[in-house]
């Protein structure tokens, strides 16, 4: 599993938090000194913390469950997109729409509207006039624009991992209230008692936010491969090669009675 050293922790601003008066205090833990109005974060309570949420999210992986991603400040959406595509896992960078986790099942109802409309928009026998077309072409569209990245998740996700608590704090208590598993980078203005595995870290920093989530994000893998290995890996058989308990001998003199 990649770790991260303090030198490129350094490089990538990781250890810039919030401005001292905007601090949470139970933060407290977490940073290490006040430079000029600003808290610095300890970089090795943020490796420690990142390697422990990690391995939780590599089990969560390797169990098969989902791993949602959510970001959806100008600093974490590209970087949420671009990575966890590639790992393909759900994510949320334009906005949260209220009761995605807690009423899962209307927000899959308007998944499901995505590939109702693309059906009536290739169905040849469909009299559809030029703006009934238009209309539900822009349907369809702002559809993929809020649940897009999400149409493959038919069930709520084994886990959540957030950029930003402050800003996605509707996530944040539906997961809780659903008992969730909860991962986030914490920044020094927020209350990291409110998720399971904090990642004390500068969450405005598309830098500082890459880091992170490039080590998320390859634990995925590993729990993903692990998985696999196991599903690969059958019980063999045993076999034998000898003879039946009572098999008869072809020899006339061995059977015999005695």
């Amino acid at each position: 599993m990649a770790k991260l050293s303090i030198e490129v922790m350094l490089d990538a601003g990781v250890h810039f938090g919030h401005l001292t008066r905007k601090w949470h205090p139970a933060m407290a833990p977490y940073i290490l000194m006040k430079r000029n109005g600003i808290h610095i974060i300890d970089l090795n309570k943020t490796a420690a913390k990142l390697e422990e949420a990690a391995e939780a999210i590599k089990r969560i992986a390797a169990s098969g469950k989902s791993i949602l991603f959510v970001g959806t400040k100008k600093q974490a959406k590209d970087v949420i997109e671009s990575r966890v595509k590639k790992i393909k896992m759900p994510y949320v960078t334009e906005r949260w729409p209220g009761g995605m986790l807690t009423n899962f099942t209307t927000i899959r109802r308007s998944i499901k509207k995505i590939s109702q409309i693309d059906e009536l928009l290739n169905d040849e026998t469909a009299v559809l006039n030029k703006k009934e077309r238009l209309q539900l072409m822009r349907k369809k569209q702002k559809l993929e624009k809020d649940f897009g990245s999400i149409a493959d998740m038919t069930t709520t996700p084994g886990a959540i991992f957030i950029v930003d608590i402050k800003k996605e704090h509707i996530a944040v208590d539906e997961a809780r209230n659903l008992g969730i598993p909860t991962f986030a980078i914490v920044d020094t203005n927020s209350d990291p008692r409110l998720v399971n595995y904090p990642i004390p870290a500068n969450d405005d920093a598309s830098r500082s936010v890459a880091l992170i989530l490039d080590v998320i994000c390859q634990a995925v893998v590993d729990g993903l491969k692990e998985r696999q290995s196991k599903k690969e890996v059958e019980p063999v058989a045993e076999t034998t090669n000898s003879a039946p308990e009572h098999a008869v001998s072809e020899n006339p003199s061995e059977q015999a009675s005695e």
